[in-house]
């Protein structure tokens, strides 16, 4: 396993996009992205890898994606199980429209709420996939989403933050009553300072306003709070923004095109105690 730390570089130059050559040396810049393009391509035995390891001392709080606590996969499994033919195509279709409505009803300031969002995108995979999606099979599909459990390395590591006196929050684009409810249901509620889900700036990430929500309710500075994304598009949507951020690459995908890359990626939560703990 490899451990890859870049401790000269001050958390004002990570900050920096390419381009601002007045602020941030060329240099230093091309060494920093031509690492991370390497590592990308490697086999993700690598990782994980922590490329700033000298803020991490002065985070206070972690605010969490839903999905590197809760394991979708029974969502998708139950698809499968109900359609065993057209399960897979409808489970791709389904992922990929729920967050399509996401981005373009943002863009086009026609907010819905995420779980409104995600029936309708199961109704197009339905309708997409050829599937006759009764309305009791539509309603258990939809519940799934209330009663995701944990994966299996996130209690101990619950545990193990909370006894570093982090403040623990999600921050997430599932409705209060998704999140309240698998929370429950998982039993993880007394982890957990807040949770915050993007419906109170009626709008989803990575609009900057749903980021800032972090905030206005922990009432800390940005970089106090280091954001754990799921997803390399939340990862690089919370470094734009200004968070320390770690993602929990758990579908070993390669890091997203998009000019920035997480302070720290690992495989599992237990690779961001260790990043916590550099």
């Amino acid at each position: 396993m490899c451990l890859l730390n870049l401790k000269k570089v001050s958390y004002m130059d990570r900050n920096k996009l390419p381009g601002q050559a007045d602020q941030f040396s060329a240099g230093r810049r091309n060494f920093i992205f031509t690492t991370a393009a390497a590592l990308a391509a490697t086999s993700l035995t690598s990782f994980p890898f922590n490329l700033f390891s000298n803020h991490s001392g002065g985070i206070k709080a972690i605010a969490f994606d839903a999905f590197p606590v809760f394991d979708p996969r029974p969502v998708f499994s139950l698809v499968e199980s109900m359609f065993p033919e057209q399960g897979k195509e409808l489970s791709n279709v389904w992922r990929t429209k729920q967050f399509e409505y996401c981005w373009l009803r943002t863009a086009a300031k026609q907010y819905k709420n995420f779980w409104n969002i995600t029936e309708d995108a199961l109704v197009y995979a339905a309708k997409k996939s050829g599937v006759d999606l009764s309305a009791q099979k539509k309603k258990e599909l939809m519940n799934q989403y209330l009663n995701l459990n944990t994966w299996e390395d996130v209690l101990p590591a619950l545990e193990d933050l909370k006894k570093k006196g982090i403040r623990l929050s999600f921050l997430s684009n599932m409705t209060d009553e998704m999140l309240t409810s698998c929370i429950h249901h998982s039993k993880v509620e007394k982890y957990f300072d807040h949770v915050i889900s993007t419906d109170r700036a009626l709008s989803y990430k990575p609009a900057p306003n749903t980021y800032q929500l972090g905030i206005d309710i922990l009432k800390l500075k940005k970089e106090e709070i280091l954001f754990v994304a799921f997803a390399g598009w939340d990862a690089a949507g919370a470094k734009w923004f200004g968070y320390p951020t770690f993602w929990v690459n758990r579908l070993e995908l390669p890091i997203e095109e998009l000019n920035t890359i997480p302070d720290g990626i690992g495989k599992s939560m237990n690779d961001l105690l260790s990043f916590i703990d550099q």
